[in-house]
């Protein structure tokens, strides 16, 4: 199993990381992470929606970039109480660092 998705499962609820911070702490690259979190076996365990763009954009989920699944990783992240402002995620706020 990646490390990415060991350290995503300690996300704090209401927090959220991006593909390059888990990328920096796993020395790997975003775009492996983005392969990480698309092949995600557990995503109930591995809370892998709580990774976005370093922009603060949603990013993609479930190996989607726009559609149902994305309104499901927005719906999900919302649950949690993150505020999502025209597609963004406010990552002053809402960013969570390992």
């Amino acid at each position: 199993m990646h490390r990415s998705l060991i350290l995503i499962a300690k996300i704090p609820r209401g927090k959220v990381t991006t593909y390059g911070e888990l990328a920096r702490i796993t020395k790997s690259s975003p775009r492996a992470i983005g392969q990480v979190m698309r092949r995600n076996p557990r995503p109930d365990l591995y809370p892998c929606y709580k990774v976005i763009s370093s922009t603060g954009r949603i990013g993609g989920y479930a190996g989607c970039v726009k559609g149902r699944m994305i309104n499901k990783k927005i719906k999900l992240l919302k649950k949690d109480g993150i505020e999502i402002k025209n597609g963004k995620i406010d990552l002053k706020k809402y960013l969570h660092r390992f």
